[in-house]
């Protein structure tokens, strides 16, 4: 095995060659399941990764095996610099793609299509725009679904992040499903999860098999297709036959996909977490402004990743708050 392939590489075998950098904690939206009610403690700025040492910290996951980078925040387009770091960025080899609540995706489309950023997460939890006000406390309803349609018709490769909350978003599985009819996007149902402050519960989950049993009531078993799992996938795919679109499940607390987890999270302010679920973080930034090469702390955080969700192998542990209240809360992660 060759240096680049060792320092990524976890103790089960797990090689990780894609890298989510959260650009900033801040975000134009409030969504209740990312952001605690009374918001939280951002990160001084100065403690925050500028745009030259976030292009040299991904340097040197890119040096080791990266191949693909997700820009998240926070909202990333918030970032001033976004166009700077995304400039450079794009010098690297490697696929970039971003993570966006779409409210000003119009102002920087032509800056994504100049670095060739093509593949876009745009997050909404609704189609119902009273619905949108009451978990974003913002009235951008409108904004998102005209971007939503501008990176369509620019040819982006579009995949919507739906939370999926029961009791305020599970009746609307199948319109989102019927999305795809006519849209060539991809829509992922996310399990909500747990986090600081967004007070999770394991009923509010609604789950796979619950996601498949709505969809079996609205479609028959031969309009149902399952596509074939991606590599490292996080998703597991399904298509109504004769439809433009996809959609598909993201189900990290009921049937998680971490034996082939391919994944690294860098936080605004320069920590990596080798877990989502981890309250575990390792800084880079104050060993590479010391001058220090920061290698060999990434290569041990890797080791250390445990088997499954940072340790929480069954749901009952994840039912237990003690176990993952003092984790970053989302907004602070990077989604």
């Amino acid at each position: 095995m060759t240096a680049s392939n060792t320092v990524l590489t976890d103790d089960f075998g797990r090689k990780h060659n894609y890298l989510r950098i959260s650009l900033l904690e801040k975000c134009n939206l409030r969504c209740t399941y990312c952001m605690p009610a009374d918001g939280i403690a951002l990160s001084p700025k100065a403690s925050l990764m500028t745009a030259d040492e976030i292009f040299a910290i991904a340097q040197t996951f890119v040096e080791n095996g990266v191949d693909k980078i997700r820009l998240t925040g926070g909202e990333p387009l918030l970032r001033k610099d976004f166009p700077e770091i995304i400039s450079k960025l794009s010098t690297l080899e490697t696929s970039l793609s971003i993570t966006t609540n779409g409210i000003l995706i119009d102002r920087h489309i032509e800056v994504l299509k100049q670095f060739k950023v093509k593949k876009i997460n745009l997050s909404l939890d609704t189609l119902i725009s009273s619905k949108f006000h009451s978990i974003t406390l913002r009235n951008q309803f409108e904004k998102v679904i005209d971007n939503l349609h501008l990176l369509l018709n620019n040819d982006f490769q579009v995949k919507v992040n739906v939370v999926l909350i029961k009791g305020f978003n599970d009746n609307e599985i199948i319109d989102f499903v019927k999305l795809t009819q006519f849209l060539p996007i991809s829509i992922r149902f996310i399990e909500f999860m747990p986090f600081a402050g967004n007070e999770w519960d394991r009923s509010k989950m609604v789950s796979q098999n619950e996601i498949l049993s709505e969809v079996g009531t609205a479609f028959s078993s031969e309009e149902i297709q399952k596509l074939e799992d991606e590599k490292n996938f996080t998703s597991r795919n399904y298509k109504i036959k004769g439809f433009q679109g996809d959609f598909g499940i993201i189900s990290s607390i009921t049937n998680p996909f971490c034996d082939s987890c391919n994944r690294i999270r860098l936080t605004a302010n320069g920590k990596i977490k080798n877990c989502l679920f981890s309250n575990s973080e390792t800084d880079l930034l104050t060993a590479y402004r010391n001058g220090e090469s920061i290698t060999d702390l990434i290569s041990s955080s890797i080791k250390n990743k445990k088997k499954v969700r940072a340790g929480m192998v069954t749901i009952s542990e994840m039912d237990d708050p003690a176990l993952h209240f003092d984790n970053r809360s989302m907004i602070a992660i990077g989604g």
